[in-house]
């Protein structure tokens, strides 16, 4: 059995619900792959990749100790190019941050309601 993709309101990411793991926000995610031209040819390469109907799923994690906080484990540069061209929604495949032991992509639908805790 494989990883359950499902699809995302990229609007999540926009307003900091769903936050950048290796960056304070998204803005300063942006800000850091503009200054470095390799990253923002990453970010330019999604955006073409995404134009043509070809996107991998973003890795979205969830934490086990505090399930309101939700992180783009893989895939900040896909993010960023979402978000640069205005999609809507996207796939992505989550997993639990866990506390002790190694995650794993789950196989079962999100609970979005965790995000309102």
């Amino acid at each position: 059995m494989s990883a359950w993709t499902g699809r995302m309101d990229v609007r999540l990411l926009e307003a900091g619900r769903i936050a950048p793991i290796e960056h304070r926000n998204w803005r300063d995610a942006r800000r850091y792959f503009k200054a470095r031209p390799k990253h923002w040819a990453g970010v330019e390469e999604w955006m073409e990749k995404i134009r043509t109907g070809r996107l991998e799923p973003i890795q979205i994690g969830v934490s086990d100790r505090y399930p309101q906080d939700w992180y783009v484990g893989d895939g900040h540069h896909r993010a960023v190019a979402l978000m640069e061209l205005g999609v809507k929604r996207a796939p992505f495949h989550w997993y639990w941050i866990r506390s002790c032991g190694r995650p794993a992509m789950e196989r079962g639908p999100i609970d979005w309601t965790l995000l309102e805790r």
